[in-house]
C-alpha cells in the first residue's frame, strides 16, 4: 500500500543509509581515538532537508525517517568500545566480516525490539526531557513547518555551517598530518618526589564534542581530571618513586593504576544510575505490556496512527528468531578451540545472559537517554558492568580449569559483551528518535522499521572500517603482527576496549587489581553522595562524567572541557540574538561539523597509510621541527577556534 504521508519511502531509506555510512565511519575512528562518539541525528536532519528539497519537496515525516536511519551511526559504532579487545588479547588478527556483522546486526535488532514496549511509558506519557530528540525535532519543524524565504535561508545557513565546520576540522587535521602542527601540547613535571602533568589535544573534533556535551558534564569531567592528575597520580608516584623522566613515570602510574581507580568509579556510578532507574523502568514496561494487551483485544482501530508500534506479537517473534543466528554465532566462535566440548552449554548460557542482561541495559539506557541524551548516556560504564558479569560467570563455571582455557574464556566474555552492548546502544538511540517522531507526527512502527534498516547499513560498513583502521594504525597493547600497527607511529588507544579487555583478563586469571578498583568504588560513592547533596541546591556533578575524567587521557579531557566552556559562552551570546533558538542550533551544527570533518579525514588517512606502507605518509618535516610545530599548532588552534565561533556568532545574529 502506498504511504500517503510520504513517510517510509525507498528514497528516504537510501538517503538515510548513505548518511549512515559516512557518519558510522567518522564515529568508529573518533571512538577508537578518544573514546567518544557523537549523535548524528541533527546533522543528518539538516542534510536530509537540503537534499530532499533539491530533489523534490519532501515531508517532515520523510525527513524524520532519514534522520532515524542515520542515527544508527552514532550508536551502533559504539561496538568499538568492546570488539577491538579481541585483537588486543590476541584472539583475532583482524575483524572477520561475518562475525563482526552478525554481532552488530543481531544485537542491534534485539535493541530495537526491546525498546518497543518502552515507548508509551518512556516517551508518550513521560516527562523525560530527551534533549537530543527535542533538538532534532526543532530542526525538522523549522525546516518543514514553513516554506517562507526565512525558513529556507535558515536551512541553507545550517548546511553551510555543517560543511564549513567539516572543512575546517579536516583542513586542520591535514596540517597536523604534515607535522607542521603538533597534535598535542603537553607538559610533565616533578614536585618533590611526585610526578604529574597535563596536556591539550589540538583537535577540533574534541572541541566540538565538548560543545555538545554541555558545561555541566564538561565541568564534571574537569573535576575527574583533577582527581586523576592533581591527586591520584602525584600521590602514587610519590609513594612509589621510580626511575625515568617525569612523563614516563606519571604516564606509567596513570595507565596501570589510576585508570583502574577510574574504572571503579565508573562501575559504582553505573550501578547507582541503574538503581535510581529500576522503579520507573519496571513501571514503564508493565504499563506498555498492559496497553499492548488492550490493543490485542480489538481496540486497534481506535488507536491513532501516531500511537501504533510494531505489534507486541511481532516483537516477540522477531526477538526469538534473532536467538537462532545468535546461537550459531556463539557456537561458531567457540568451535575448534579449547572449549569445543562445551559449545552447547556455553552457547545456551550466553543466549540467556544476552536476553536478560540485554533487556536490563536496554531499559536503563533508554531511560538515561531520555534523561541526559544519548550522547551523554553512560553506555561504556554499562559495558564495564556487563563484561564483569560475563567474566565472573565464566570464571565461576570453570574454576580450577586448566590455564590453557583462559584465553578462550576471555575472548568469549568479550564477544558476548559486544552483543549486549549493541542491544544497549540501539535502545539508547531508539527512544530518542521516537521522541523526535512524537513531536513531528511520525508513525512509531515506521520509525522502528527504519531503525532496523539503519542497523543493517551500519553493520555492513563497520567491519571493513574497523579492519582498515586496524591495519593502518593498530591498537595500543595489541600483540605484534595483529594488524599492521608498525606502520603508524602512534597506534590508536581505543580506551574503553583497552579497559574492558583488561578487566576480562584480570577476572579470568584472578589477578585483577581489586584494591585499585575498590579505591575507585569508594571514590565513586563519595562522588555520588556529593552529587545528591548538590542536587538539593539545583546543581549537579554527574558521577559518570567524573569517572570518565579520571579514566580518559588528560589531553582528551582538557580539550573537551575547553569545548564545553566555549559552547556555554556561545549559547549565552546566542540567547541575545533575534532568533535565539536558531542561533543556538547553529552552534550544534558547527560542533557536529567539526567532529565529522576530522573523523572522516582520519579514515581517509588510514587508507593512505595502508596504501603507502608509511606511518606518516603526509609528513613534510621531521622531529627537528618539533619546537616550531608546538608554537605554530598552538597559535593556529586558538585562532581557528576564535575565528569559527566569531563567524558562527555573526551568522546567528543575522537569522530572523
Amino acid at each position: 500500500m502506498r504511504d500517503r504521508l510520504g513517510e517510509l519511502t525507498i528514497r528516504g531509506l537510501l538517503l538515510g543509509g548513505a548518511i549512515t555510512l559516512v557518519f558510522t565511519a567518522a564515529n568508529v575512528y573518533l571512538g577508537l581515538k578518544v573514546g567518544l562518539t557523537f549523535a548524528s541525528s541533527i546533522p543528518a536532519a539538516v542534510i536530509s532537508m537540503a537534499v530532499l528539497r533539491a530533489l523534490r519537496q519532501g515531508t517532515i515525516q520523510e525527513n524524520n525517517i532519514v534522520q532515524t536511519v542515520a542515527s544508527a551511526a552514532g550508536t551502533l559504532s559504539s561496538i568499538i568500545f568492546v570488539l577491538p579487545g579481541l585483537v588486543m588479547v590476541g584472539w583475532w588478527t583482524n575483524f572477520p566480516f561475518w562475525e563482526t556483522f552478525g554481532v552488530c546486526a543481531i544485537g542491534g535488532t534485539l535493541g530495537v525490539m526491546y525498546s518497543v514496549p518502552l515507548r508509551r511509558a518512556m516517551v508518550t506519557t513521560s516527562d523525560l526531557p530527551y534533549p537530543e530528540g527535542v533538538a532534532a525535532a526543532e530542526v525538522l519543524i523549522v525546516g518543514a513547518g514553513s516554506r517562507s524565504e526565512e525558513a529556507a535561508g535558515e536551512n541553507r545557513t545550517g548546511l553551510l555551517t555543517v560543511a564549513s565546520g567539516s572543512l575546517a576540522s579536516a583542513a586542520f587535521a591535514l596540517v597536523v598530518a604534515t607535522r607542521l602542527f603538533i597534535d598535542e601540547i603537553d607538559t610533565f613535571f616533578r614536585v618533590g618526589p611526585a610526578s604529574t602533568g597535563m596536556g591539550l589535544s589540538l583537535s577540533l573534533a574534541l572541541l566540538g564534542a565538548g560543545h555538545l556535551i554541555g558545561l555541566g558534564v564538561g565541568l564534571a569531567m574537569l573535576f575527574g581530571l583533577f582527581v586523576a592528575w592533581g591527586i591520584a597520580t602525584p600521590v602514587l608516584t610519590a609513594l612509589h618513586p621510580a626511575a625515568g623522566t617525569a612523563a614516563d613515570v606519571a604516564n606509567a602510574v596513570w595507565r596501570h593504576q589510576v585508570r583502574f581507580i577510574g574504572a571503579g568509579a565508573i562501575g559504582v556510578s553505573s550501578l547507582w544510575a541503574l538503581g535510581r532507574l529500576a522503579r520507573p523502568v519496571i513501571g514503564g514496561v508493565l504499563s506498555s505490556l498492559a496497553t499492548s494487551r488492550r490493543l490485542a483485544l480489538g481496540e486497534a482501530d481506535a488507536v491513532p496512527r501516531v500511537e501504533r508500534d510494531i505489534p507486541i506479537g511481532t516483537v516477540t517473534l522477531v526477538s526469538l528468531a534473532c536467538l537462532v543466528p545468535l546461537g550459531i554465532l556463539f557456537a561458531a566462535f567457540l568451535s575448534g578451540g579449547a572449549l569445543g566440548p562445551e559449545v552447547v552449554p556455553l552457547t545456551l548460557e550466553a543466549i540467556v545472559y544476552v536476553v536478560i542482561a540485554g533487556f536490563l541495559v536496554a531499559a536503563s539506557c533508554g531511560y538515561m537517554a531520555g534523561l541526559i541524551g544519548s550522547s551523554n548516556s553512560p553506555v561504556s560504564g554499562l559495558a564495564i558492568l556487563t563484561v564483569l558479569g560475563a567474566s565472573l560467570l565464566l570464571a565461576a563455571v570453570f574454576k580450577g580449569a586448566s590455564p590453557a582455557v583462559g584465553p578462550t574464556l576471555v575472548a568469549y566474555a568479550l564477544f558476548v559483551t559486544a552483543v549486549v552492548l549493541c542491544v544497549a546502544t540501539i535502545s539508547n538511540d531508539n527512544l530518542q528518535d521516537l521522541k523526535t517522531g512524537q513531536l513531528v507526527g511520525a508513525t512509531p512502527w515506521k520509525q522502528q522499521v527504519a531503525l532496523i534498516v539503519g542497523v543493517i547499513f551500519g553493520s555492513l560498513v563497520i567491519p571493513p572500517i574497523l579492519d582498515l583502521i586496524n591495519h593502518a594504525y593498530g591498537f595500543a597493547g595489541a600483540p605484534a603482527g595483529h594488524g599492521v600497527a608498525a606502520i603508524a607511529s602512534q597506534p590508536l588507544p581505543a580506551p574503553q576496549a583497552t579497559l574492558i579487555s583488561t578487566l576480562a583478563k584480570g577476572v579470568i586469571s584472578g589477578d585483577i587489581p581489586w584494591n585499585l578498583i575498590g579505591i575507585g568504588a569508594l571514590a565513586g560513592l563519595g562522588i555520588v553522595a556529593l552529587d545528591e547533596i548538590l542536587r538539593l541546591r539545583k546543581l549537579a556533578l554527574p558521577p559518570l562524567a567524573v569517572g570518565l575524567g579520571i579514566y580518559l587521557p588528560p589531553g582528551t579531557i582538557l580539550t573537551v572541557v575547553v569545548g564545553a566552556v566555549a559552547g556555554h559562552y556561545y549559547n549565552r551570546r546566542a540567547r541575545k540574538a533575534a532568533n535565539p533558538e536558531a542561533a543556538q542550533r547553529l552552534g550544534v551544527l558547527l560542533a557536529s561539523g567539526l567532529i565529522v570533518g576530522e573523523s572522516l579525514f582520519g579514515v581517509l588517512l588510514a587508507g593512505l597509510i595502508v596504501a603507502s606502507g608509511k606511518g606518516t605518509p603526509l609528513a613534510l618535516v621531521g622531529d627537528s621541527f618539533a619546537g616550531a610545530s608546538n608554537v605554530l599548532g598552538g597559535l593556529a588552534f586558538v585562532a581557528a577556534v576564535a575565528g569559527l565561533y566569531a563567524w558562527i556568532d555573526r551568522l546567528g545574529r543575522k537569522l530572523i
